[in-house]
């Protein structure tokens, strides 16, 4: 089939002119938004040949006008192109619009100054992006953080650890708000202040998992949630493994902390490699079914990381002189090293304590939990009272965490 070059008309460029180098303040009329969103949930039409066709056509509204034999001579199938032409998708389209503006959602093309600059740079970029929150996190520098959905103590202590201290380097932390590693993640961030986006794999309206309703609201606030499916879209299973793509494709690199073999923090990270983003994996212990995933990314040639420096050393140097002067100017100190008394610089700066309390402290450890029993089997000269005093004195000061089955872990 010969492929028919297609002229703009006149009046198309100049409504279109200037559109995909457009300034980041540029507002997208409610007509334009209206075209994207038609265009989105037209059936059929895939994300990539939607991306192919707007490179060609530039606008979405030059796509609706374009005839069929036009849009076929471009790859289109027969039935797609009928319903490009018939418009079928509009009325669709108005309810979807009605419903972002409900939920407070901004909605960002892939011709948009607010895309972010690496995602689309990959092989399938969502054609546009539902965002809920504070949208100029989309043009930070982001590392994505993924693991299993049934972490265990080490897992949940690594995560909270790197993706706290990543965040108060000055990272955005991106992951997908699955139960597990990416929940841990995502608390630990806004724990410590500082930034982290939620990729759904379902609408920014809906809630999965359904206990994470409280962190999802948390996120939108101080965060921003995202996702490229449509408001209202379910949690259908498909969508989790395509929605990993955006993880790793707007971030610099991806974190791995748990997760077997085959499981979605391991194809999060193959999707990296395709993307040529950096790996880094936490190891683990050789004993544990949740260590096979990132025991075996080290072995081909992930990063090993112990801690957050080893994951801010492999960044550019034009990306390692941005977060440099972020954290000169938000902290008022010289580099990035963590000064005295904030978070991952050492217990040295804890609180004063009891006793018995820093006997606790020192027997706790936050890979291994020690069940209430056996602390009070270890510690014979005191009275369950103190034990338990003491135990809730180290929570109260951060040091220390209960697990369910009154198992007590160390907070690192």
């Amino acid at each position: 089939m010969n492929v028919r070059t297609w002229t703009p008309q006149p009046h198309y460029l100049a409504m279109n002119a200037g559109v995909l180098a457009a300034p980041a303040d540029a507002a997208i009329s409610n007509d334009e938004l209206l075209h994207w969103l038609a265009l989105k949930l037209l059936p059929g039409l895939g994300t990539r040949r939607a991306v192919q066709l707007i490179n060609r056509y530039r606008t979405p509204q030059a796509i609706f006008r374009a005839s069929v034999s036009e849009l076929e001579a471009e790859g289109v199938s027969a039935g797609v192109a009928r319903n490009i032409a018939s418009g079928c998708t509009f009325e669709d389209a108005v309810d979807q619009h009605q419903r972002t503006i409900d939920y407070g959602v901004t909605l960002i093309p892939v011709t948009s100054p607010q895309y972010p600059p690496r995602l689309r740079e990959i092989f399938d970029p969502p054609l546009m992006l539902f965002a809920r929150g504070r949208v100029e996190l989309l043009q930070s520098l982001i590392i994505g953080v993924v693991g299993t959905r049934r972490p265990t103590a080490y897992g949940t202590a690594a995560a909270e650890r790197l993706a706290a201290d990543l965040a108060h380097a000055g990272l955005t932390i991106a992951s997908g708000m699955a139960r597990g590693i990416d929940t841990v993640a995502h608390k630990a961030v806004l724990a410590q202040g500082g930034d982290t986006i939620a990729v759904f794999g379902c609408g920014v309206d809906q809630i999965y998992p359904a206990e994470n309703r409280k962190l999802s609201e948390e996120i939108a606030g101080k965060g921003l949630a995202l996702s490229e499916y449509p408001m209202n879209t379910p949690a259908y299973p498909q969508n989790f493994p395509v929605r990993n793509r955006i993880i790793s494709g707007m971030s610099a690199g991806v974190l791995v902390v748990e997760g077997a073999q085959y499981s979605g923090s391991a194809i999060t990270a193959k999707m990296a490699m395709e993307q040529e983003r950096e790996v880094f994996a936490v190891p683990g212990s050789i004993m544990s079914k949740m260590s096979w995933g990132p025991n075996l990314l080290i072995k081909q040639g992930a990063k090993l990381v112990q801690d957050w420096n080893d994951v801010v050393v492999e960044l550019s140097p034009a990306d390692r002189r941005t977060l440099v002067a972020k954290a000169q100017a938000r902290r008022g100190i010289v580099g990035l090293e963590l000064a005295e008394g904030e978070p991952g610089s050492g217990e040295e700066n804890a609180p004063e304590l009891s006793p018995i309390s820093r006997k606790l402290l020192n027997r706790l450890r936050p890979d291994a939990p020690e069940h209430l029993d056996t602390l009070l089997e270890t510690f014979e000269d005191c009275s369950s009272s103190e034990i338990i005093a003491a135990l809730f004195e180290l929570e109260m000061a951060g040091l220390a965490r209960q697990l369910p089955g009154k198992n007590f872990v160390r907070v690192w």
